[in-house]
């Protein structure tokens, strides 16, 4: 039976897991931490179970609603009960404009009308059109947004947006790796608006579908249901907590790790195939002395830094109603907060009469001091921005602090290309051996979820041809 060790217990190494699982592969799971689930993680909070990290995942990918429904949790799905959110844009909240493509305008008038463009700002993102494509083979976000609508798009619309899902400057994301639909349609239509005005014709989406899905009861329902199916698995998946790779070897008999762990005697571990799930940085100290190019590539990506306050309040102490699922800080216009989820509006699950559930983002590429706070000092400066935002005017009947340190992988610029690299070099020189995750080809659980399988799969097919050849 064919051995293989998963390395890392989040969302993708759990769903490389049982990928290996259900074909039949014998498996070991090593996670460097003291539980499983990785930045997804939910507790209880003001009577509520509520998540500390990811609260949703797209539902317009098939990912997360298949493994969902793998797991039995296709009935526990739930949509956000309102969809619209705001932007802090020329000193007031103004609700985002529709119609968009992650902030770039697809129409100009709902634009207008919601008054986040000064006039001159509108005027220039009105001559987009106008303006000659620049073919080049350049791959920032920020600079294509801005080159043909303008600064104040970018900074007030884009950025927001993509900044926010990503804890990243546009200007220093790669348009190919977070907005591929956005780069594609750049790359070969005159027009960006009129393009993906086309592309909107040719394949009108379904107003009535869902954008985002959660779990009733919290995201953490996923790697419970996870770990449930890798122990009924035959055999059941092995799974060790507290356990690090110190050392890999490789050789015409397989693959040798020696992991460490709180234990007195490290365990060794003698298989046939390894995937690395894990931060790219450990990936990295685990494959520097047999692939020092790939190692070195891993190294390479950045990661940011974030903080979740989620904050209790009664109702009597909104200074406004919270109509909407949140808002969004342009950078020119943070001080801590970058942005606020008005929890118990967007999700009627964890509404109780009564009381408001706020959850506010704080850290991002580039900017790590909330995280230089202690919890008390960045709970005030939570505060502070949320009276100066949405008009709070009471204290929280209870808070939680969660933090996330280098949490979120940065694409710079080129990233696919380096990840293609990675791969074809380890495909080559370490067939034995993939990598995988969040830091790789997408953040997003259900972009996890399909790389963790993927890895799975290409990890078995290359065994199974070698155990061919031989």
């Amino acid at each position: 039976m064919t051995h293989v060790v998963v390395v890392g217990g989040g969302i993708t190494g759990l769903a490389c897991a049982l990928e290996l699982a259900d074909a039949g592969a014998r498996v070991t799971l090593l996670e460097a931490s003291d539980r499983l689930g990785g930045n997804i993680r939910t507790t209880r909070f003001a009577g509520l179970d509520v998540d500390e990290a990811a609260d949703a995942f797209l539902a317009r990918v098939p990912e997360g609603v298949e493994l969902c429904e793998r797991l039995g949790l296709e009935g526990e799905l739930v949509s956000p009960a309102i969809g619209s959110a705001y932007v802090w844009a020329r000193g007031a909240l103004r609700r985002l404009p529709t119609g968009g493509v992650l902030g770039v305008p697809v129409e100009l008038l709902p634009v207008a009308r919601s008054g986040v463009l000064s006039v001159g700002g509108l005027a220039r993102a009105a001559v987009e059109p106008l303006i000659p494509r620049r073919p080049t083979a350049e791959d920032a976000l920020g600079p294509m947004v801005s080159s043909r609508f303008g600064k104040e798009v970018l900074e007030r619309l884009v950025d927001p947006l993509i900044g926010g899902i990503n804890a990243g400057d546009a200007n220093r994301l790669s348009a190919s790796a977070v907005t591929p639909q956005i780069d594609v349609v750049a790359r070969r239509s005159r027009s960006l608006s009129l393009g993906l005005r086309s592309e909107r014709k040719a394949n009108p989406p379904d107003p009535s579908a869902p954008v985002f899905f959660t779990v009733r009861g919290g995201m953490e329902r996923l790697i419970n249901g996870l770990v449930e199916a890798l122990e009924s698995a035959s055999p059941p998946v092995e799974v060790l907590l507290n356990s690090t790779v110190e050392g890999l070897e490789v050789d015409l008999s397989g693959v040798a790790l020696l992991t460490g762990t709180s234990e007195v005697h490290p365990r060794r571990f003698a298989t046939d195939g390894v995937v690395f799930a894990c931060p790219a940085g450990a990936a990295a100290s685990a494959l520097a002395p047999l692939v020092p190019s790939v190692a070195a590539m891993l190294r390479d990506i950045d990661y940011a830094s974030v903080a979740l306050v989620t904050l209790a309040f009664d109702d009597s102490a909104m200074g406004r109603d919270l109509d909407a699922s949140g808002l969004l800080v342009p950078k020119p216009e943070q001080r801590t907060v970058t942005a606020c989820s008005w929890a118990s509006s967007k999700w009627s699950h964890w509404r109780i009469p009564g009381q408001t559930i706020i959850r506010a983002s704080a850290g991002r590429d580039g900017d790590d001091h909330a995280l230089d706070l202690d919890d008390d000092e960045l709970i005030a400066a939570v505060l502070a921005d949320l009276t100066r935002l949405m008009d709070v005017r009471g204290d929280p009947t209870e808070v939680r602090v969660s933090r996330w340190p280098h949490s979120f992988p940065q694409y710079r610029p080129g990233h696919l290309t380096r990840v293609d690299e990675v791969e074809r070099t380890l495909a080559a020189d370490l067939p034995q051996v993939v990598v995988t995750g969040a830091a790789h080809r997408g953040l997003g659980i259900p972009a996890c979820i399909r790389q963790g399988r993927g890895a799975a799969r290409t990890l078995l097919a290359r065994l199974h041809t070698d155990a061919a050849r031989a």
